[in-house]
């Protein structure tokens, strides 16, 4: 059975559940309406190409001029940075990559909020050379 005809059948009603009183038919036609939303999603997320799940440090070095930036190595880098640095940590450790100086600020920051920051950026970098580098 194709996915229309499925779908035809979640929204068939019976002529004694339109404007039916019952308690959860409510609940019922929610779970349907998801179920089709799903269904239909489901091509859509498959179509996607792989780059669309790149993480803020891996586009952000596909993007950079540097020579050895490829696919692999950028993908291993954001792979650790996917298991050492929180979302934010690694929003500004992209922005590294357009503007080098910025890391030198907050590397000489007396914040410490910054302090913190770069010795969790320090350690994903040491990380990700002894990993990605294999």
């Amino acid at each position: 059975m194709n996915i229309p005809a499925r779908i035809g059948i979640i929204w068939r009603k019976k002529e004694t559940e339109v404007g039916s009183s019952r308690p959860g038919y409510l609940r019922q036609m929610m779970k349907r309406t998801l179920i089709a939303a799903m269904l239909l999603a489901m091509p859509v997320v498959a179509a996607l190409p792989a780059s669309s799940y790149a993480g803020p440090i891996e586009r952000a070095c596909l993007n950079s001029d540097r020579k050895a930036a490829n696919r692999a190595l950028c993908g291993c880098i954001q792979q650790v940075a996917d298991m050492t640095l929180r979302n934010g940590d690694q929003r500004k450790a992209a922005a590294f990559f357009r503007d080098p100086e910025r890391a030198q600020k907050i590397k000489m920051s007396k914040r410490n909020g910054d302090d913190t920051f770069w010795k969790r950026y320090k350690a994903f970098g040491d990380q990700a050379e002894a990993y990605c580098t294999r």
